[in-house]
């Protein structure tokens, strides 16, 4: 039960940036080059109401991460924050279309292969 908080953490951080992502895309605007431009846009699109849920799911990701670390060493747990990055490419591949190569699989195989070692290590409790 307590891997849920990792589980949350990892949940919750990967929606909200996907969430950011896709509606930054949507406003098809590069942004600005002017830092006052910069700054305005930036402030209108906290005004979304989808940038402020994800906003609100990152401190539920830190209020689950705060939980996690009730339950676990910090070595055992962060090396599962990885799963965001492989989660990410997934992800951003299937619902944006990015592009996906051969050296990112690697690079997330090599993730993986981190986290599945890590985990092996023995808990003594925190």
């Amino acid at each position: 039960m307590a891997h849920l908080y990792i589980f949350s953490t990892i949940f919750f951080t990967v929606t909200s940036q996907l969430i950011i992502k896709w509606r930054m895309s949507t406003t098809h605007i590069n942004l600005p080059e002017d830092v006052l431009e910069k700054i305005l846009f930036l402030l209108k699109a906290l005004l979304d109401p989808f940038i402020l849920t994800s906003i609100l799911l990152t401190l539920f990701s830190g209020l689950s991460w705060m939980a996690a670390m009730t339950k676990f060493e910090l070595s055992y747990a962060y090396p599962f924050i990885g799963l965001t990055f492989i989660m990410q490419l997934f992800f951003s591949y299937y619902l944006f279309n990015e592009s996906l190569s051969i050296y990112k699989l690697i690079g997330v195989g090599f993730i993986a292969l981190g986290i599945l070692i890590s985990s092996q290590s023995p808990q003594t409790g925190v």
